[in-house]
C-alpha cells in the first residue's frame, strides 16, 4: 500500500521541481527585461507599472479559479501587508535601482545569495541547525552560480567586487534582505491562504504602496510613452516575471518549506546568463556548462 502511494507522491514532487525550475527560468529573463525598462523609467515608476498590470492579471485568475479573493482576518491582513511591503514594494524598488546602476549579469550574482540568506534566517528564527546535506547542497549550488557569473574567473570576480562595491551592490543586498522576509513570511501566510490568494493580496498591497509613493518621488511629470521594446519588457515582467512564478514559488514554499524552495533561485543566474547568450548572441563558455551542472547538482542534493 505504501509503495503504491509513493508513485503519485513522487510524480507530484517531480512536477513541483519542474515548476520551481521554470520559476528560475522566468526570473532569469527579468534581468534582461528589467535592464531594458530601467533605461527608460525611474525605479518607482517601473515597479508600479509592473505590479499594476500583474495585479489585474492575478485578480482575473483568482476570480476564475477560486471565485474571488477571500476576506482576511486581522492576522492575515498584517501578514499580507508585510508580504506586499517586503516582496513587492521594497524588493522591486531595490531591484530596478540596482539595474540602473550595474550590469544585469552582475546583478544576477546576488540572487545566488538568496537561498543561503533564507536558510540562515530560517534556522535562526526556528533555533535549529540545518541538515548537513542541505547545507552542502546550498553551497554547491552557490559555487556553481558564482562560476557562471564570473565566467570561470572567480578570483577576478572577487577582486572586482572588492574594488567596485558601490550603490548598485548595496541596492541588491537590500533586495536580498527583502526577499528573505517575503519567503519566510509566506510560509506563515500559506497556513490559511492558497498560494494564488496570498500572491494576489501581496501584489495588490505592494502595488498600492508603490502607487502611494509616486507623489513622494519628486515633482509629478507627464510620463513619456514607453518604446515598443520597453512595453514588451513590462508585460513580460508583469506576467512572465510575476504572475506565474510568484504563484508557483509559493506552492513550492508551501510543499517543500522556504529553505528547499529558495535553493532553486540558484538557477536564476544560470538561466539569466543563458538567456543573455541566446538573446544577445553572447558566446556560451565552458564555465557556463560546468557552473550550471554544479547548480543542478546542488539543487538535487538539497531536495533529496
Amino acid at each position: 500500500m505504501s509503495q503504491a502511494l509513493s508513485y503519485p507522491i513522487a510524480s507530484q514532487n517531480a512536477l513541483l521541481y519542474v515548476r520551481l525550475s521554470m520559476v528560475a527560468f522566468l526570473w532569469g529573463g527579468t534581468f534582461v527585461a528589467g535592464r531594458v525598462v530601467s533605461g527608460e523609467m525611474p525605479p518607482l515608476v517601473a515597479a508600479t507599472a509592473r505590479f499594476g498590470l500583474a495585479s489585474l492579471a492575478l485578480l482575473y485568475l483568482v476570480w476564475k479559479t477560486e471565485g474571488g479573493l477571500p476576506r482576511l482576518t486581522w492576522r492575515q491582513s498584517v501578514l499580507t501587508v508585510l508580504l506586499g511591503l517586503s516582496g513587492v514594494c521594497l524588493y522591486n524598488l531595490f531591484f530596478f535601482a540596482a539595474l540602473a546602476e550595474m550590469p544585469a549579469s552582475r546583478t544576477a550574482l546576488f540572487v545566488a545569495f538568496n537561498p543561503i540568506a533564507v536558510a540562515l534566517a530560517g534556522g535562526l528564527i526556528a533555533r535549529r541547525l540545518l541538515p548537513i546535506g542541505q547545507v552542502a547542497g546550498i553551497c554547491v549550488a552557490l559555487a556553481g552560480a558564482v562560476i557562471v557569473i564570473s565566467g570561470g574567473d572567480v578570483a577576478g570576480l572577487i577582486t572586482d567586487v572588492r574594488q567596485s562595491f558601490g550603490q548598485g551592490e548595496l541596492f541588491m543586498l537590500a533586495a536580498v534582505g527583502s526577499w528573505v522576509g517575503y519567503t519566510l513570511l509566506g510560509r506563515k501566510a500559506l497556513g490559511s491562504l492558497s498560494p494564488l490568494a496570498a500572491t494576489t493580496w501581496a501584489a495588490l498591497i505592494g502595488f498600492l504602496l508603490l502607487a502611494l509613493g509616486l507623489p513622494l518621488a519628486g515633482p509629478v511629470q507627464v510620463p513619456q510613452l514607453p518604446t515598443f521594446t520597453c512595453t514588451l519588457a513590462i508585460i513580460y515582467l508583469a506576467i512572465g516575471g510575476t504572475v506565474v512564478p510568484f504563484v508557483w514559488y509559493y506552492r513550492g514554499v508551501h510543499s517543500l518549506g522556504p529553505e528547499r524552495a529558495a535553493v532553486f533561485t540558484n538557477l536564476v543566474p544560470v538561466f539569466g546568463v543563458a538567456l543573455g547568450a541566446a538573446i544577445l548572441r553572447e558566446s556560451v563558455e565552458v564555465s557556463m556548462l560546468v557552473g550550471g551542472a554544479l547548480v543542478i547538482a546542488g539543487v538535487s542534493l538539497t531536495n533529496r
